[in-house]
């Protein structure tokens, strides 16, 4: 079963003028087009790249690294990085704000998402998931043993993993707590001292006199109207993309304690951006 943040009702906005619907028109028109390119390369280039080197990936990354990173100045929102650089071998964990945080997230670094199951079937975007080798896993116990064979499988590959650890997404302007169980499987024999951890914290600001939750989707907020109402925005926010030092797994006793210590610095990363904004 998916867990859906609540929270408080989000902002009412007013109807949109039409200069706004015009910007909603032509963002989308290019943003689709650059999709669907992106796509069809990596499509043609993945018929010579998985024969000659399996499951490892070294070229297609970086075509959806640039597609995002071209979606992103199509919008007009910008994306400041900190902090240490990107572990080399291991996973990567975020705090969830916003659909847009797997354009922001793909745009900085080659990573590989793990995402609910049934993300795999929504027109358009399983398709996009699919494509650039996301990892899709059931809420079920009795997968575990599968998931942890999956996760080993591509981490031996060199694939950096990411997850979002809250299970939800936000209004932004919080870290939920921690979900253990997803890190059970980095202390499986073949991981635990091979492996590393990093935290990354996603703080956005929004644009001028916007609610500060402007790019938070949460609730029973549908994709469309929170994509448009971005698309609208003539004048956008930024995103503040903070890395934390990697933590080594066989450092921690089990996966509740390397889950607080990945929290906390998250926590501790997403409340300094935001103090720092306002």
């Amino acid at each position: 079963m998916s867990y859906t943040w609540a929270g408080d009702e989000p902002p009412s906005h007013p109807p949109f003028t039409l200069c706004e619907r015009l910007r909603v028109a032509w963002r989308g028109t290019l943003i689709a087009l650059v999709l669907v390119i992106g796509l069809l390369l990596m499509m043609l280039l993945r018929l010579v790249e998985r024969p000659m080197h399996g499951m490892d990936r070294p070229w297609t990354p970086h075509i959806t690294r640039a597609v995002c990173r071209i979606v992103l100045r199509i919008m007009g929102l910008k994306v400041r990085a900190s902090g240490s650089p990107p572990a080399t071998r291991g996973a990567l964990v975020a705090n969830h704000s916003s659909w847009l945080d797997i354009f922001v997230l793909n745009s900085r670094q080659t990573v590989y998402f793990v995402s609910k199951a049934e993300v795999a079937g929504w027109p358009g975007i399983g398709l996009l998931a699919r494509a650039t080798g996301t990892v899709f896993i059931t809420r079920d116990r009795r997968d575990a043993a599968a998931q942890t064979a999956l996760f080993r499988e591509r981490l031996i590959h060199g694939h950096r993993l990411l997850f979002f650890p809250e299970g939800t997404s936000t209004d932004g302007r919080r870290v939920l707590t921690f979900r253990t169980p997803l890190f059970a499987a980095f202390f499986d024999d073949a991981l635990v001292h091979e492996t590393s951890v990093q935290a990354v914290s996603l703080a956005y600001r929004a644009p001028d006199g916007a609610d500060p939750r402007f790019y938070g989707w949460w609730g029973d907020m549908d994709f469309a109207p929170s994509l448009a109402r971005v698309l609208a925005q003539r004048q956008q926010g930024t995103v503040e993309v903070v890395c934390h030092p990697a933590l080594r797994v066989d450092g921690f006793a089990n996966r509740k304690s390397l889950a607080h210590a990945l929290e906390a610095q998250v926590r501790a990363g997403h409340a300094a951006a935001l103090a720092k904004r306002r």
